[in-house]
């Protein structure tokens, strides 16, 4: 009753030293002050000699160097005067400013004041860095970190030259906080602004101060996290000029979300931070006992401050939502002062803007600033090269006697030869790089299986181990440089080779070893590492069919033949292969936002493995690719082809076959074992590889390590007394074990999904139609659909009963097929085929060698099927229809360019579409996007036996010549089939009935050919004339077609693995039970995605910067 209003702040008496006031709004009327709770504020008893020692009261002098947030543009502005930001508000920075005091106005000086009246040097007013009252605030609006350097020149010179102060005697408090404007324009020029020349130049500046000041306590503040500001432009009605955003920072405004750009601007704020941070922990700033620099982190990871509403608030943001308003400095000058009394190891790096911070105050055990030294804190050590060595603690290091003549019974020491082929882990690009710019230089000297800088006392290296057995052992790379140096020597490792380039590095050592006179090629024992396959797993998923395992093993097997080439080419060689690496592990470098990596470069570095979701159908497909690379590779060189001599055999070295990420103290990944780009070893990582590709050399086949973790304490092995030969299959007593497989009786599937029931009333929209609502099913197509093929080796009759999206023959646990899977959902659908009889096919109107200008027909006979048919409820009944079509147009394209064209057959497509739209209530049609032809090659290629008549029912994929461009053409108008099918689809033609859909099934956009152990193409799935399915692929056929409709739109899987799994067959989502429509996916009549395959515009293509620029060729 006393105060019957809504409370305001007004009628609440409140006051907040944070809030603007409501009357004139001049800067000095703006109450932003505080007050001091310390009541310790005297100075030492005796002026302090050492900096470790420094109270508060102690400091005479105060200074800064930096930007226009130092300079405090924009400070005392008021609300909306984007001009009089360009005024210099010196006297209310944060780190600088003296104007009034702390209790209407809170900056460092104004706090220190309190302890020291007779501080000097602060800045009042404004002006520009030359104007009197600037003082020793020598920060330069715009300024980047190259300017800091002259900063600090001119502050020095200043300081020697101010009679109010005693240079040598005097206590100086100097704040350096700088590094917008680099991060502002980095992207414009990436080597210019990049963060080893920022720390650079903030070296030179902290070098001369720490050469020139005495009795200095340096803060380096830490650069804020600068994308914050892209919160503020988001933000549609607040009063921030956008424009003004745009231009004063483009870098940080200007890049889209998720783009290469923004992640390049994370990733150099970090590592501004990160830098700088190492630069100060080096210790080079602790060698005086009056001077020191701190690391004041309180920025690092601060938030942008929010209104009640979770809005951005622009009260904390001069006019043009960039530089800082008072209230802004208010409170840094509070978080500085804070951080500065809290001890090195436990500062706030995360300071909550949004409250009222409360000034701390000294402690009472230790009332000084702190520093490292009276943190007790010790500097992370800083490893240096020396630490990369190793112990070897063998006894017997002698060689055989008499000398070896079997690859079998060979002892390190008698090994006279070293040599490796491969890509840039073994050419040894960013070994020991320290900036991103050097990670193109290859440290071969270092390389882990062929590097000889120095000896194993300091540097771990595979030759380096062995030349504890044999000094006299060459072949070993050196320093720097290229394949093509004379100090590469045996390295012929090129950085960014793929498998396809192995042969030619193989034919170019052959020559190196027979011509060079330190080599007695037939009489010296030689021991060749090879290692390649990550830049093809890399690009695998741009081209599957290039980079495919038949093709990874080929070009293995190619060069593995040139160096054995009957053990003549190469006599007495013992080949080291190091399996593909599973460099999927690696992606968590790129993921954990608390990484420092270039996430910018993850396209570009290895796109397929590193920018892919984890469950993305791409990932799946290297992570498939590795395992058939691996599987391989050892059927390879377990079919014995390459023991055929006593004088040289080939050896699978496993370790890296399951890699583990090596983890930090707090569980983060450890970049440590990586150069800067985190995807090449370092140097420690190489000296860890090297331990492991030594104790797998000796280990017995059968035995050896098929993991490796960068972090593990590896201890280097010795050869074993009774058997001190480096293992190979024949001493290791290994008999190759075939993989045994159950005999599989059927292609059936298992599925058991709750909720089977249909709707509890018959849906009216298709867009909620579960696969227990459906009634009816039919099929329009060709050959692929009537089931040709499905017995082996029958080829004339039409099976279908075993159609994959039509038949019904058996149950689903014996045969997989759409009925078969629908059937689980209703016992009672009508329509499928059955048997091989006209008769018995149900609605599969489907007839071999049609092509697409008899579906018309087809849908106009389908339609009057289910009219006639009295199994049915014609009108209330829902209906699936799937449509499959185009084989026999493409493979009789070039026969009658105009009949099948793309023109023509999308619109014979169109035709048929309408037919359905027009006459057939609720149907939901299935169109099944048409294979990708060109895997078929492979497999005619790979069977003699049915090339010829494969070639006579498709001549125009199978005929031509490889790279012809009657072969580019077909290609390219199998992609066009495609491309314009899904344009016709998504075109919103038919999206007007609410009970009729037709949705594009893209399980065979990308074919993936079907492997065996060996690598080649798995006949199983093929009929007898090696184009037809069987009836194992026409039940993989089903289960994806099945998959891809319950897949929402714009996520359906566009391939097929191929792969035997009976529990392969999803559930529909509880919460959305539906075949998934183009309406139910989210997608409205408008949005009209009008997609390309990937042939049109590959979407691995990518913008790359300038950075990256730097970086060609040092791909793995």
């Amino acid at each position: 009753q006393e105060n019957p209003y809504l409370f305001t702040y007004r009628n609440s008496n409140y006051s907040s030293s944070l809030r603007t006031s409501n009357t004139k709004e001049t800067s000095q009327e703006r109450s932003y002050g505080t007050n001091i709770p310390c009541p310790d504020r005297v100075p030492s008893d005796t002026v302090p000699l050492s900096v470790h020692n420094l109270k508060p009261a102690d400091i005479q002098v105060i200074a800064a160097l930096g930007d226009s947030l130092t300079v405090s543009n924009g400070a005392g502005s008021r609300p909306h005067d984007v001009l009089d930001v360009l005024t210099q508000y010196r006297g209310l920075s944060w780190s600088i400013g003296g104007n009034e005091n702390i209790s209407t106005v809170t900056t460092l000086p104004n706090i220190l004041r309190e302890f020291n009246p007779s501080l000097v040097g602060y800045s009042t007013g404004t002006g520009k860095e030359d104007s009197t009252n600037a003082a020793f605030n020598q920060a330069v609006a715009g300024a980047h970190a190259e300017g800091v350097p002259a900063q600090a020149r001119k502050l020095v010179d200043l300081m020697k030259n101010d009679t109010k102060i005693d240079f040598q005697n005097d206590w100086k408090l100097i704040t350096v906080f700088i590094g917008g404007n680099d991060l502002c324009q980095s992207c414009q020029d990436p080597v210019h602004y990049s963060p080893e020349n920022y720390t650079y130049n903030i070296q030179i500046a902290l070098d001369l101060l720490h050469k020139e000041v005495p009795r200095a306590y340096v803060n380096l503040v830490t650069i804020l996290s600068i994308e914050r500001l892209r919160e503020l432009h988001a933000v549609k009605n607040n009063s921030c000029p956008k424009l003004v955003m745009r231009m004063l920072c483009p870098c940080v405004i200007n890049p889209k979300d998720n783009s290469n750009e923004l992640k390049q601007l994370i990733y150099f704020n970090r590592r501004y931070q990160e830098r700088t941070r190492q630069l100060v922990e080096s210790g080079r700033y602790d060698t005086k006992d009056d001077f020191t620099v701190v690391m004041q982190p309180f920025m690092t990871n601060m938030e942008m401050p929010k209104t009640q509403e979770g809005l951005p608030d622009t009260s904390y943001f001069a006019p043009d939502c960039f530089h800082f308003s008072q209230k802004a400095h208010s409170q840094v000058a509070r978080a500085l002062w804070n951080n500065m009394l809290e001890p090195v190891g436990e500062k706030t790096d995360s300071q909550d803007m949004e409250n009222e911070i409360v000034l701390g105050c000294p402690s009472e055990a230790e009332p000084f600033l702190r520093t490292y030294k009276n943190s007790n804190y010790t500097y992370p050590s800083q490893t240096p090269v020396s630490n990369y060595g190793s112990q070897l603690l063998c006894e017997d290091r002698s060689p055989s006697s008499p000398p070896a003549t079997s690859v079998h019974s060979l002892k390190p020491a008698d090994v006279k030869i070293v040599a490796a082929l491969g890509d840039s882990m073994t050419a040894g690009s960013g070994i020991a790089s320290d900036t991103l710019q050097d990670v193109i230089t290859q440290y071969r000297g270092l390389s882990w299986s062929i590097g000889g800088d120095e000896s194993l006392e300091n540097v771990t290296t595979l030759p380096n181990i062995f030349r504890e057995f044999n000094v006299t052992i060459v072949g070993y790379s050196t320093g720097t440089g290229s394949e093509n140096d004379s100090n590469a020597f045996l390295n012929q490792a090129v950085p960014g080779a793929q498998a396809e380039h192995l042969p030619a590095q193989a034919r170019r050592l052959v020559s190196l070893m027979k011509t060079d006179q330190r080599i007695d090629f037939g009489a010296d024992w030689k021991l060749i590492t090879v290692h390649i396959g990550a830049n093809d797993l890399c690009n695998y998923c741009k081209d599957p069919d290039h980079y495919s395992a038949g093709n990874y093993i080929k070009r293995i097997q190619e060069t593995l033949d040139i160096l054995h080439k009957e053990a003549s080419t190469i006599p007495k060689a013992l080949v080291s292969l190091v399996d593909v690496v599973d460099i999927l592990p690696l992606r968590q470098l790129f993921v954990d936002r608390l990484v420092q990596c270039p996430t910018y470069l993850a396209d570009y570095l290895c796109s397929c493995v590193l920018t892919e979701e984890e469950n993305s159908e791409n990932l799946t497909m290297v992570r498939d690719a590795i395992k058939a690379y691996q599987l391989g590779i050892q059927r390879l060189i377990e079919s014995g082809r390459y023991d055929t001599h006593e004088n040289f055999t080939v050896v699978i070295q496993p370790f890296l076959q399951n890699l583990e990420t090596p983890l930090d103290q707090d569980g983060n990944p450890d970049v440590s074992y990586f150069a800067p780009d985190c995807f090449h070893p370092s140097q420690k990582g190489h000296s860890q590889l090297a331990k492991a590709l030594w104790n797998s050399v000796l280990q017995p086949v059968g035995q050896k390590a098929d993991s490796f973790d960068f972090s593990a304490d590896i201890v280097l092995g010795c050869p074993a007394q009774n058997s001190p030969f480096l293992g190979t299959y024949r001493n290791s007593n290994y008999t190759p074990v075939e993989p045994t497989r159950e005999p599989i009786e059927n292609w059936g599937s298992d599925l058991s999904c709750p909720g089977q029931t249909p709707s509890s009333h018959v849906p009216t929209t298709v867009h909620e139609l579960r696969p227990a609502d459906i009634k009816a099913i039919g099929a329009l197509g060709d050959s692929m659909t009537t089931g040709v093929g499905s017995k082996v080796p029958d080829l004339q009759t039409d099976w279908k009963g075993l159609s994959w999206s039509s038949g019904g023959d058996e149950t689903l646990e014996i045969q997989a097929t759409l009925p078969n899977i629908l059937k689980k959902f209703n016992p009672n659908l009508f329509g499928f085929s059955t048997g091989s009889s006209k008769e018995t096919a149900g609605f599969n109107v489907a007839e071999r060698n049609a092509t697409a200008r008899d579906m018309p027909a087809q849908a106009r006979a389908l339609v009057e099927l289910m009219r006639s048919s009295s199994k049915i409820n014609f009108k209330e009944d829902w209906k699936l229809i799937t449509i499959l079509i185009g084989g026999s147009d493409l493979c009789h394209y070039c026969l009658d360019k105009e009949a099948y064209s793309v023109q023509k057959y999308v619109k014979h497509l169109q035709d048929t579409l309408d037919i359905f739209y027009k006459e057939l209530p609720r149907v939901f049609i299935n169109m099944v996007e048409i294979l990708e032809f060109s895997g078929l090659r492979k497999i005619t290629a790979s069977s003699s036996e049915c090339a010829l008549a494969a070639k006579k029912i498709c001549p125009c994929f199978l005929n031509p010549e490889e790279n012809s461009f009657e072969l580019e053409e077909i290609k390219r108008v199998n992609r066009d089939f495609q491309a314009e099918t899904l344009q016709l689809i998504n075109s919103g033609w038919y999206e007007q009935r609410d009970d009729f859909a037709v949705v594009i099934q893209p399980f065979f956009r990308n074919t993936l050919v079907p492997l065996d152990s060996t690598g080649k193409p798995d006949m199983s799935f093929f009929a007898a004339d090696c184009f037809h399915f069987s009836v194992r692929g026409y039940a993989e056929m089903a289960m994806a077609l099945w998959n891809n409709m319950l897949e929402p739109v714009g996520e359906k899987q566009s391939y097929n693995n191929f792969t035997q799994d009976r529990s392969k067959l999803k559930c529909p989502n509880p919460e959305k039970p539906f075949f998934s429509t183009r309406r139910n996916s989210g997608f409205g009549n408008s949005d009209l995605i009008l997609e390309k395959t990937e042939s049109s515009v590959p979407y691995w293509a990518a913008i790359v910067t300038a950075v990256a620029g730097v970086l060609v060729g040092s791909l793995l």
